[in-house]
């Protein structure tokens, strides 16, 4: 399936020199776009993930995404290609091991990736898809008046990157920031990454929705996701708003944390769940105030997220923009 569309005021079939391609992989879908260096997603193509599958499959349905996007007759204008890919990813090792494609453990993206006929030759940028997010925030969104900010994407699970320094924060691996294994419940539940009373297991919109049912909510219809909770909430729901204030609390203590440790000035919220608007962010704020006590971390700026879906594509794009910018300023 694929799909064409002009963002922003760019116009498409013009000559646009220095644009990156852009892949962002998750469990459900694989999508590619042609991204120009003011972050508009210029093209974009889309195939459902064939996760259940072997690792030859799922590679199969990178490469026709790429097939796509290198037929259009902007590709000659592309220099690089980002990917930001569903994790843990190894960018040091250019592996991606996301926990929805079985098949993919270890598997070397960058190598395979950049050996797709089109691809050969031009540098491949990984990330996890989190990072991306902070990138593209912190390039074109939210973030973008923050020298030190964080980034959290909350949907089904929770991922998280960060700004320092006016600079997004890989660490040795690419995934500093991992906020969503923070545990913020030493006797919590166990988190299937190992731990326990992790953020994910608290704050997730799985985790918003189990929660809800498991104290009594029923849903008019049939819908017993994070968005119908929030619906439910909105109306006044009182077993629907103590669901979502709990995870308030659970995302006010890891943002907390985060702020005491590194001093942040910002949180930016994006994902599915962010879409629930102020059923989320009264509570986050309100706890805020109590978690985020000390001086350094009062007074922290709490925003939503600016670039909704496309924030996976155009944060491709921005890490490989940002590696392109470092290479020319090292030459």
């Amino acid at each position: 399936m694929s799909s064409a569309r002009t963002a922003g005021q760019a116009a498409p079939g013009t000559d646009a020199p220095g644009l990156v391609a852009a892949l962002d992989i998750g469990g459900t879908k694989i999508a590619g776009g042609l991204v120009d260096p003011f972050g508009r997603l210029l093209h974009q193509v889309q195939r459902p993930t064939p996760a259940r599958e072997d690792a030859g499959t799922v590679l199969g349905a990178v490469h026709r995404v790429l097939d796509e996007l290198s037929a259009h007759p902007l590709w000659g204008g592309v220099r690089s290609l980002g990917i930001g890919s569903a994790g843990p990813v190894d960018t040091s090792a250019g592996t991606v091991s996301p926990v929805n494609i079985a098949a993919w453990r270890g598997f070397p993206i960058v190598a395979e990736a950049g050996a797709h006929p089109a691809v050969r030759g031009l540098p491949v940028v990984l990330g996890g898809d989190a990072v991306a997010m902070t990138a593209a925030e912190h390039r074109y969104g939210a973030a973008r008046p923050y020298a030190d900010a964080l980034c959290l994407v909350v949907s089904t699970g929770v991922g998280a990157g960060l700004v320092l320094g006016g600079s997004v924060h890989h660490g040795r691996t690419g995934n500093a920031g991992h906020l969503g294994h923070i545990s913020v419940d030493l006797d919590g539940d166990p988190c299937p990454c190992g731990s326990r009373g992790c953020l994910e297991i608290l704050a997730s919109g799985t985790a918003i929705a189990a929660r809800a049912v498991r104290d009594g909510w029923r849903p008019t219809g049939t819908d017993t996701s994070a968005s119908a909770v929030a619906e439910a909430a909105r109306a006044g729901d009182p077993i629907a708003l103590a669901s979502f204030d709990r995870a308030a609390r659970a995302l006010a203590a890891g943002i907390a944390a985060t702020a005491t440790l590194v001093e942040i000035e910002a949180a930016v919220i994006g994902g599915g769940v962010a879409r629930a608007g102020d059923v989320l962010f009264d509570p986050l704020r309100r706890h805020l105030h109590t978690y985020a006590a000390l001086p350094f971390a009062a007074g922290l700026t709490v925003l939503p997220a600016h670039l909704g879906t496309d924030a996976g594509l155009v944060g491709a794009a921005a890490l490989a923009l940002d590696e392109l910018s470092g290479r020319e300023g090292a030459g």
